[in-house]
């Protein structure tokens, strides 16, 4: 019967696990000078080798002719142990036997000296699922062990193990496998089974592997059942179902010229072939990690990148983003991504995060407006900002409406300006009006000065203090408001003009009453 490759390769001494010397070492250190403790505890997670060690670590306090700390592998007790036949090295789970009953017996049959090896070892895997009480019957017989026995226990999870039984124990925390060793692992078991591993493919399993190693083992397993000739990253990705670095840069690239039409269509695309939306915004999450990495550690980036991409590659796409830009889309990528459990459509909420992403405008929260100022405090310091243009002028065919010039006639003073409304009469109509009006215009009506209403008999005008605030509010709808609110709170028909503060003259304010006065309508003065 076939067996899987991470079961085919496990480490069968010390010097064969990989990435852990620092623990083998010391493992192998105690066993050479006779100073063992009565018992371990290893942590780390997943696929770090702490099972295998704790076997590799029973056969050698058993084995017959030990090597330099390593087992023998060729004694009667390795050959028991690696087929499970020996009855003295027992491998526990704590997550099926995890009742204090459970170890009440295991604590009986300890007393026994073993029958077969020098020493009776317990494995007990996953020790942080025992229950409180299996604790407490645990801890005697842990702290006062027979001479002929020795616990090694494995978690996942340190901090839920109890503080009274990591006290009686020797603790060795595995370390995650680094990419470039399980690449290189990989490579080994691929030349051993025949398989044409390309490098760059062995590259991304050692990614998608996070490091452990059997995790690794199995994709390698998988992707080379599933395919035909040479072991390539294009059939990784095909394999695997996500969506590739290329790909996966295709995306980036039209996100950051904000091309949200393009984006949904590569997106369209993935799901349409199948691609995992999860492991999708994964890559993506990877990929910007490896952007903000250059930008803020450009010297020690090549040592912190995920892998997903080449330093080449990384560094042309991470300059096409700001560093705010950067954070809000990790951000985004992971609350979306973290929502998928609750998630009716996972298709749906990736197409929203692609679209916010695309476009910051869509969002009003703080992250989202300090993206769009980094963005363009970057354009003006790089000069590629530019104002657009005003309009061009009508066609001479369309008719203009005739604007009436008024006489040029001396200046007068100020004192000659008099406000005949009420007290309050204009922040009143400021109030009302600003609940009608829209930014730009809007924002004139306030206590602020940029445009005042001057009350001269049936007529107010508008003096604004710039060119501006005249050619903002000198606009039909906006006058019509102002008329309308200002003739409601009067009690009686009032006219309004606009008029810039500078351009008024000597008689031309009784001009541009009698303007009022005599036309209908919305009165536009063109100032000289």
């Amino acid at each position: 019967m076939y067996q899987a490759l991470y079961r085919k390769y496990r480490p069968q001494t010390f010097d064969d696990v990989v990435g852990q010397m620092a623990v083998t070492q010391t493992l192998k250190t105690q066993l050479q000078s006779g100073k063992l403790s009565h018992a371990y505890l290893f942590t780390g997670s997943r696929g770090t080798g702490k099972t295998s060690s704790a076997k590799i670590l029973a056969k050698a306090v058993n084995c017959e002719n030990p090597q330099d700390g390593n087992p023998c592998n060729r004694c009667p007790s390795c050959l028991a142990i690696d087929s499970g036949s020996c009855m003295d090295v027992l491998e526990i789970d704590a997550a099926s036997n995890n009742g204090v009953d459970n170890v009440r017996d295991l604590r009986d049959d300890a007393i026994y000296t073993p029958s077969q090896v020098k020493m009776r070892v317990y494995i007990i895997d996953e020790v942080h699922m025992l229950s409180i009480s299996a604790f407490n019957a645990l801890l005697k017989i842990i702290e006062e062990p027979p001479e002929h026995l020795l616990f090694i226990l494995a978690t996942t999870e340190l901090h839920k193990v109890p503080a009274t039984i990591l006290s009686r124990c020797q603790r060795f925390s595995f370390r995650r496998i680094g990419q470039d060793d399980i690449a290189a692992r990989l490579q080994y078991v691929a030349y051993q089974e025949n398989i044409e591993l390309d490098d760059t493919a062995a590259r991304v399993l050692a990614r998608l592997a996070d490091g452990g190693m059997r995790d690794g083992l199995s994709l390698l397993d998988q992707c080379a059942s599933a395919t035909t000739g040479d072991l390539t990253a294009e059939k990784v990705y095909a394999c695997l179902g996500i969506a590739g670095i290329q790909e996966c840069g295709k995306l980036m690239a039209a996100i950051a010229d904000h091309n949200t039409a393009e984006a949904l269509s590569l997106l369209n695309r993935f799901y349409a072939e199948g691609k995992d939306m999860g492991a999708l915004l994964d890559e993506l999450a990877c990929l910007t990690r490896d952007f903000m990495i250059v930008q803020s550690a450009p010297r020690e980036a090549i040592s912190l990148l995920s892998g997903v991409a080449s330093d080449g590659e990384v560094k042309q796409l991470s300059q096409r983003f700001t560093a705010a830009e950067l954070v809000r889309m990790l951000s985004l990528i992971q609350q979306t991504a973290a929502g998928f459990a609750r998630s009716a459509s996972r298709r749906m909420d990736t197409e929203l995060c692609i679209m916010r992403l695309c476009q910051p405008e869509l969002q009003l929260d703080a992250q989202s407006l300090n993206t769009r100022l980094s963005r363009l405090e970057e354009q003006i310091s790089s000069g590629s900002f530019t104002v657009r243009s005003q309009p061009a002028p009508a066609a001479e065919d369309e008719p203009m409406e005739e604007i009436p010039q008024l006489p040029i006639v001396p200046e007068i003073t100020s004192a000659e300006i008099v406000d005949e409304a009420p007290a309050g009469f204009w922040l009143e109509i400021c109030s009302q009006v600003r609940l009608e009006l829209k930014p730009p215009a809007l924002g004139f009506f306030a206590a602020n000065g940029l445009v005042q209403g001057i009350l001269k008999g049936d007529v107010l005008v508008l003096l604004c203090n710039s060119d501006f605030a005249k050619v903002t509010v000198d606009k039909p709808d906006v006058l019509e408001v102002v008329a309308r609110k200002a003739s409601a709170k009067l009690g009686r028909p009032i006219r309004v003009i606009a008029s810039d503060k500078s351009g008024i003259q000597n008689g031309q304010m009784e001009q541009l009453l009698q303007f009022g006065r005599e036309h209908s309508g919305v009165i536009n003065i063109k100032q000289d």
